[in-house]
Formats: structure tokens, sequence, C-alpha cells
């Protein structure tokens, strides 16, 4: 069986009929493009981490409240985000949410406490969550190529986003801690007047999206199952992401390179080997099996010397890139709620422990040893397979399964083998 190519789509029949990912309309770069910079603000600080806690006089724990603060209001605000689209509309909201996070950014390099830092990435977090939210849908409804097309352009602006927000850490920060989050305000100022030239209003959904909806769409087994098992991933995920930093001890350049690195394998798995792997093994296999690597990866990591923790944390890359399409796909396709809604829910989940991890890590290490925060990412990774896996049933649409090569060929329908 032919490998899909994900960047030239194909009609029933094997020919190609529709343009792939890299021909699109201005509106989807513009949008992908303000994406990329986006997810770089997640990443942006953990080449720096060590030098803000140096220039605000901060503990670890502290600063690991950035992602905290950071990425609990992202998960609370999911609820509110589909809310505010469905009567703004999409343009309107990815404006607002670039707005917030300009200003937001900006003044978090002016913090004289970390207080005041963790206080501005709070808002920080409100404005990327009714970006991120909507981006999506709005890449779906105007790309070329069809949903699979529109998935793996998000993904490539994850990945891509996620492999230089800590170049650009490292090589700003260098200089100062706080000239990383200058940059990233003009980089999204950029963005946000992208978005206003090039992408058009798009018709405002025919019902509006409720308060409730997302926590009602968790109803459905699948969605639920989803959301379950990508809550203990994300612990993991972040675990890495956040603590790491502290225990490979670096100057910005080296661990940003390090990290560079780490996101340039996440973005190689998540558009090209994800997809194959799932059309050949099934995304139940495929999301098991990674996250069981995925705990033995953090593991190593945690008891390994520096070169070992190293070498773990950049293919640890390439397993979080294969874990974030599937999950993704997963989540928009399970069930029967608008993409959108489900995607709310969804969120709202998962980014509850990638507020959770950063926090945790430090205390977790404090109150044991240094390897015990990697212990327990690694027994949250293999929670979250065991949920997969015990839940599989649930992962397939209605009563028939999906086959993995109708999976490759349409992103938001990734079901179980």
């Amino acid at each position: 069986m032919r490998a899909e190519d994900p960047f030239e789509a194909e009609d029933g029949a094997g020919g190609t009929a529709t343009p792939g990912i890299l021909r699109q309309p201005k509106a989807v770069w513009a949008t992908a493009g303000a994406s990329v910079v986006a997810f770089m603000g997640i990443g942006l600080v953990d080449p720096i981490l060590p030098s803000i806690a140096k220039g605000l006089d901060a503990t670890p724990s502290q600063v690991s409240l950035l992602f905290t603060s950071y990425f609990l209001i992202t998960a609370v605000a999911m609820l509110v985000t589909g809310y505010v689209s469905s009567r703004l509309g999409g343009r309107r909201t990815l404006l607002a949410g670039l707005a917030l996070v300009v200003v937001f950014a900006a003044l978090s390099g002016t913090s004289g406490s970390v207080g005041e830092l963790v206080g501005f990435r709070a808002g920080w977090g409100l404005g990327n969550a009714l970006f991120v939210s909507t981006a999506l849908a709005v890449i779906v409804g105007a790309a070329a190529g069809g949903s699979a097309a529109a998935i793996l352009l998000y993904e490539s602006a994850l990945g891509l986003g996620m492999a230089c927000g800590p170049l650009l850490g490292a090589l700003l920060g260098d200089a100062s801690w706080r000239y990383p989050f200058f940059g990233t305000a003009a980089l999204m100022a950029v963005g946000f007047l992208c978005i206003a030239a090039f992408l058009k209003e798009q018709p405002k959904p025919a019902r509006r999206t409720s308060l409730l909806d997302p926590l009602k769409a968790l109803g459905h087994g699948g969605l639920a199952t989803t959301a379950a098992s990508a809550f203990f991933y994300n612990y993991a995920f972040f675990t890495v992401l956040a603590f790491t930093p502290f225990v490979l001890d670096m100057s910005p350049y080296r661990s940003g390179a390090v990290f560079f690195a780490w996101g340039v394998l996440l973005a190689v798995f998540s558009v090209l080997v994800a997809p194959r792997l799932q059309q050949r093994y099934g995304s139940t296999r495929v999301l098991a099996g990674s996250l069981l690597l995925l705990a033995a990866d953090v593991v190593v990591l945690g008891y390994g010397d520096r070169t070992t923790a190293v070498v773990c944390t950049v293919l640890s890359g390439a397993l979080i890139g294969v874990n974030n399409t599937v999950f993704t796909e997963l989540a928009l396709g399970v069930s029967d709620a608008p993409r959108p809604v489900a995607s709310a829910g969804y969120n709202f989940v998962r980014w509850f422990a990638a507020a959770a991890a950063p926090y945790l890590a430090p205390k977790i290490e404090e109150w044991r040893d240094v390897h015990a925060p990697f212990v327990a990412a690694g027994v949250a990774a293999v929670a979250g397979a065991a949920i997969v896996w015990a839940r599989r049933a649930s992962l397939t649409h209605g009563t028939a399964e999906r086959q993995p090569t109708a999976a490759a060929r349409d992103g938001v329908a990734v079901f179980a083998d």
C-alpha cells in the first residue's frame, strides 16, 4: 500500500484532484504564520528559565508558574472561545486574541517581579486560547485540499513554532531575558496585520455555541476517552518542556539548540511520520505504543547523565509529534459534535495537565529527588496508554470501524484500527 503524501491531496481513485498542503490561499498562510508565532510563545521561555529565575531572584518552582498560569487560563478560556467566536466570527476572534498576546507579551518584558510576570503570562494565555482554538477552525474552513491538508498545515505550524520558540528565546535571551518577550510581541503584531489584510470574515455558524456545549460534548465516550488520555499525556509532555531546562542547566544558547532539535523532530514526525504510522497500524496501536515509548524515554532522561538527558530530550520530540497529531485528529473526528465544540471540550481537559506539570515537577523534586518528577511523568504516560487501550472500542465512530487508509486521507477522520 502506498504511503500518503501530505503535500498532495488525492481523489478517491488515487489521482491528484485537489491542491496539496503547499497550495493555499493567502488567508490560510497568514493564519498559519501567526499560529507559528503563537506556538513559539509556549517554548519561548524554555532556554531562559534559569536566567529569569536569576534575574528576578526566584526559585525554579516560582518560575514554573509562568507555564502554570499560562495554561490554567488557557484551559478555562477554552469554554469561552466557542461562545465568543460564534458571536464575533472567526476573523474578529483571531484579531482579539492576537491583540491580547501583543499587549501581554510586551508587558511581560517589563516585569519587575516574578509575580508580575506570572500575571502577564496569564493574560497572554487568554489571548492565545482565543487565537489557537479559532485558528484551526479557520484553517480547516479556508484551506484548499480538504481537511487532511488543513490539519497537516496546522500541525506543521505547531511543530515549527515549538522548534523556533526555544531558538528565539536563546538568541534574544542571551542579551537579556526580557528581549524574547518584546520579540514575540513584535512578531504577533505582524501576524495581526497579516490577518487583518488577508483574511476575510467567514460566515458565522447557524447555531451559536453556549458555554456548556464543550462540557456536554465530553459526554461522548470517544471524546471523553481521548481527553482523559491526553490529560495524562500532557502531564508527561510538559514535564519535559518545563522542568528539563533546570536539569540540563545549560546556557541559553545550548538549551535553545537542544529544544530546537526537539522541535524539528516534533514537526517532522507530526506531519510526515504520524500519518504513515496510522495508515499501517491504526490510531490506537500507534497512540498506545508511542505513549509507552515516551514513558520509557522520560524515565531514562531522569536517571541518565547529561548526554543521555540531552539525547532523550531530543528524541521525545519525535514521540510527542506523533502523539499530537493522533490526539488532535481523534478529538476532531471521534464524536458527532461540531469540530470547534469538540476541540474546546478536549482542550479544556488536557490543558489542566499542562498547567499542573510545571508546578508539580519542581515540588516533587523538593519532596523526593531530581529523578522523581520524571518517574511521575513516565507513570502518567503509561496511564494515558492504558486508557487508550482499555477504551479503544469507544474510539470508533458509530458502530462501523474505519480503516486506517481512510484515516490517512482525511486527517479529521482518524479512528481505531
